[in-house]
């Protein structure tokens, strides 16, 4: 017979196994707001309206795992993003600009502002995102301090948290320094002209 100690290991390595739904198409249970705009479910959806606004989750902080975000845009030009790395609960949206980072959701950007950018600080190396309209599905690798960004099966960014970066030449960019290898996850809303749906938010240990 098992001990309850490796019922207990034996569990946990099951979960760790398994995609942990953050959001379940119905409301906004574990979700909270920073800044104007808003999140409303539409059809088993999250869909932003208005902004600058950051919804967070705030059930538990998120380090050495897979965040997958499944997403589709109205517009070419439509803005968003996925905060990672977060320390604390962003009192504002502008918190998670500065002390996390915000994988960049925008195909009208350019290699360093578009889609699986870390926005600003690295660049893709490929660009595949689906046409608006198309749903898009976003892994985010968390490992120590490295972030790998997948977009549709492709790898289009690699990351580590020692690495160089460009100099800080915008006031909205963020603020340089190391992250932490655990932290509070975010969508953002960025502005009432962009429209994006997200239909999954799930995690899964690594």
């Amino acid at each position: 017979m098992r001990t309850p100690v490796l019922v207990v290991l034996s569990a946990a390595l099951a979960w760790g196994a398994e995609w942990k739904p953050l959001f379940d198409g119905k409301d906004l249970a574990g979700w909270k707001m920073a800044g104007p705009g808003r999140f409303v479910v539409q059809g088993g959806t999250m869909k932003t309206e208005g902004g600058m606004g950051l919804l967070y989750y705030a059930g538990e902080k998120f380090g050495n795992a897979t965040i997958r975000v499944v997403y589709k845009v109205t517009d070419a030009r439509s803005n968003s993003g996925v905060f990672i790395r977060l320390p604390e609960p962003p009192p504002d949206p502008w918190y998670g600009v500065h002390n996390g980072y915000e994988v960049q959701i925008d195909a009208a950007g350019d290699e360093w502002h578009t889609t699986g950018a870390l926005y600003s600080l690295t660049k893709v190396t490929k660009r595949p995102q689906k046409p608006a309209g198309e749903w898009n599905t976003m892994d985010i690798l968390l490992q120590g301090q490295k972030t790998i960004v997948i977009l549709n099966g492709v790898t289009v960014n690699e990351f580590s948290g020692n690495q160089p970066v460009p100099e800080r030449k915008l006031w909205f960019e963020p603020v340089r320094g190391p992250r932490p290898d655990f932290g509070y996850i975010g969508l953002q809303n960025h502005d009432a002209r962009s429209t994006v749906f997200f239909r999954e938010v799930s995690v899964k240990q690594n």
